[in-house]
């Protein structure tokens, strides 16, 4: 991250590029220092970890000339769009993956000044009412971090299974509906909703269609809400899916809790991602209760708003005299962008 004054500019004028980088999309948006969202848009990852290095360089580039063109500011050249960018980006996990990005996004030319941050902390800054608190990221892969009440903050690995993470629903729904049918596991719904969900009747259906590549591996992410049904209808298999997912999420939350020094603090745990966004009943409780029976005056928020909001506070903040964004300000941000402000503005490929 690179530092420097803040940079006055008119109200009209874009003053914060605020980025919210997932492994499936990007959120982006050019916003004044008043607040107002002058560009949105939305488009495909701009994740190095996700599409590769050179490619997520040229995707943020096009996002942010088309979030530009809404605003009716010229790219390219050798003028920056704005004085500040706020990158909260997924795969964000290593000192070397911090190097070399803030290496690449400035010669870029987006922004004079840059935040790096992981995309947890987009989502701690949107949802965490105190400023502080503890944000979980349930999506493809789960990840989290922690800002405690003095400053201490705690990042985790976020690589995968090599660094002890939990690697996704779907994969453990198809697995237990191939294990049920033939024999290696108990019986359960999965067996016939898990294919039925691709047009196929059988888990073997399923596998040969992954394997011969018919059906694409990441397709595997739509079957949450498959599980979260049939764990609602009272299937067994399905609901021990869920509680080992909310005991994922709770771990992670815990552990940041615990490494930020706010176990006996009134701390916010948001959550976000496509895991939690359908706030299934089951799954929230279990959360809820894992991280309560440490925390006991933890609050759990799921948030509703497009996590990209945090990245343009952690922008504004930067400009605010002292340090944080006003109410005014952030009430005309939360009013202008939004997931229907974003989805207007999407990008095609």
């Amino acid at each position: 991250m690179t530092r420097g004054s803040p940079i006055p500019s008119a109200p009209s004028a874009p003053s914060v590029l605020a980025v919210d980088v997932g492994n499936s999309k990007t959120d982006l948006a050019l916003v004044a220092a008043d607040g107002t969202v002058l560009g949105a848009v939305r488009g495909p990852s701009g994740s190095h970890q996700a599409v590769g290095f050179d490619r997520a360089i040229e995707t943020l580039r096009r996002l942010a000339a088309d979030a530009a063109g809404q605003a009716g500011v010229r790219a390219g050249g050798h003028e920056t769009i704005v004085p500040i960018g706020a990158f909260c980006m997924a795969g964000l996990d290593t000192p070397r993956d911090d190097r070399r990005l803030l290496r690449a996004l400035g010669q870029a030319g987006l922004a004079s000044e840059l935040i790096l941050r992981n995309d947890a902390f987009a989502i701690l800054r949107a949802g965490a009412t105190a400023g502080w608190g503890v944000a979980v990221v349930a999506g493809a892969g789960l990840n989290g971090a922690g800002v405690g009440p003095t400053g201490r903050i705690a990042r985790f690995g976020g690589l995968g299974e090599i660094s002890g993470d939990y690697e996704g629903v779907g994969w453990h729904a198809l697995s237990a509906a191939a294990r049920g049918r033939d024999g290696r596991g108990p019986r359960t719904a999965l067996e016939r909703l898990v294919p039925a969900h691709f047009g196929l009747r059988r888990p073997a259906d399923l596998t040969d269609a992954l394997y011969r590549h018919r059906i694409r591996e990441d397709r595997i992410r739509e079957l949450p809400p498959v599980v979260y049904a049939a764990a609602a209808g009272g299937d067994a298999v399905a609901l021990a899916i869920v509680e080992r997912l909310g005991d994922e999420i709770a771990a992670l939350a815990i552990a940041a809790i615990r490494r930020t020094g706010a176990v006996r603090r009134d701390v916010e745990v948001v959550l976000a991602g496509g895991l939690v966004r359908s706030r299934d009943p089951r799954l929230i409780a279990r959360v809820e209760g894992r991280i309560r029976a440490v925390a006991r005056r933890a609050r759990i928020i799921v948030l509703d708003r497009p996590p990209v909001l945090g990245s343009a506070l952690l922008g504004l903040d930067r400009l605010a005299p002292d340090g944080v964004t006003g109410p005014e300000v952030l009430a005309r941000l939360r009013a202008g962008l939004t997931d229907e402000r974003l989805a207007r503005g999407a990008a095609v490929d």
